[in-house]
């Protein structure tokens, strides 16, 4: 286990949206006039726990509008300005360009994500904006987001770090060898396996541990590993992607080891489990929620920091053989 002293956690930096959104609710009226649209600003957030140089990442942003709403759906333009190596100095250099296509998260309302962007509350329309996009150069960089909403364009632009080298395992590594807790450690709280267990609960799901990444490595088998805590995650995205899990597992539990390691063994004493730490705390910086698809060589295969999406992991699992028996 690990103590985490300075409790400094990221999990998920679109908590300020959910902040805003409330805000909003609770009574400011939305301000819908085309003309106004063109001279207010687009809240940008950029949402990704680590970007690398010289390597196609996946970037990822939420977006809301002036008024404290969420943008969702469709599609926005995304320019990338270099800013050079310390923050908040240098002159902004051009860098490539992009289409963000918007990825909701499990359980929200996706049946508009072919449609144009639109302002929506959380529960109408709740994900990122992600593009593919290969940072040249080490430093500071921004996104200037632009998205084409009905009643006009906003714009829209947030600052970011991309690191010449990885803190946290990177694909194409051996993925650690960890011995994560599982429904039959007998020497555990049963919330350290998964935080649902409260109470004396039973552990929930317990196909999502039952074998360790170690033991999954060992065998030769493929792993989908979920770092995330469904009751203590700030961000409200462990939850939808825990569930998510459970889906995945359900239809491709035949090709692939879907592992759930949850963070706290001890969250009122802030004592992570050892499991995570070794993927997910670095520098007393703990980061949560991610996901990892270890290969059957043990080598990571690809990663998703912070926000995870069916449509972005199913089509990797479906090119998985079946496992040997």
């Amino acid at each position: 286990m690990l103590r985490q002293g300075s409790k400094r956690v990221r999990m998920g930096v679109l908590l300020l949206g959910v902040a805003l959104v409330a805000a909003c609710a609770e009574g400011a009226e939305p301000d819908t006039a085309p003309q106004a649209r063109a001279n207010e600003e687009l809240i940008v957030q950029a949402a990704n726990y680590e970007l690398l140089a010289g390597e196609e990442s996946r970037f990822i942003a939420g977006l809301l509008t002036p008024d404290q709403m969420f943008v969702s759906f469709g599609e926005v333009d995304i320019e990338f300005f270099y800013l050079g190596t310390e923050e908040g100095e240098g002159t902004a250099e051009e860098g490539p360009t992009a289409t963000g296509t918007f990825l909701a998260i499990e359980g929200s309302n996706d049946s508009a994500t072919d449609s144009h962007p639109e302002a929506t509350t959380a529960t109408e329309g709740r994900g990122v904006y992600a593009a593919d996009v290969t940072f040249d150069r080490a430093g500071f960089w921004a996104a200037q987001v632009t998205a084409d909403l009905s009643d006009g364009s906003l714009s829209g632009r947030a600052a970011f770090e991309v690191s010449e080298d990885n803190r946290y395992p990177a694909v194409g590594e051996k993925a650690p060898r960890t011995d994560n807790l599982t429904a039959e450690t007998d020497d555990a709280p049963r919330e350290a396996i998964d935080s649902r267990a409260r109470d004396g609960e039973p552990v929930p799901d317990p196909e999502l541990h039952q074998i360790t990444i170690a033991e999954s490595i060992r065998r030769g088998e493929p792993a989908l590993v979920v770092f995330a805590t469904p009751v203590y995650c700030v961000s409200r995205f462990c939850g939808p992607i825990t569930d998510m899990a459970v889906e995945l597992e359900k239809e491709y539990g035949d090709r692939v080891n879907v592992i759930h390691v949850e963070i706290w063994r001890n969250f009122q004493n802030t004592v992570v489990n050892k499991g995570a730490a070794e993927w997910v705390y670095r520098d007393e910086d703990l980061t949560e929620p991610w996901i990892y698809l270890v290969d059957d060589k043990g080598k990571i295969a690809a990663r998703w920091d912070n926000v995870a999406t069916r449509q972005e992991i199913e089509p990797l699992l479906k090119k998985l053989p079946p496992l040997s028996s």
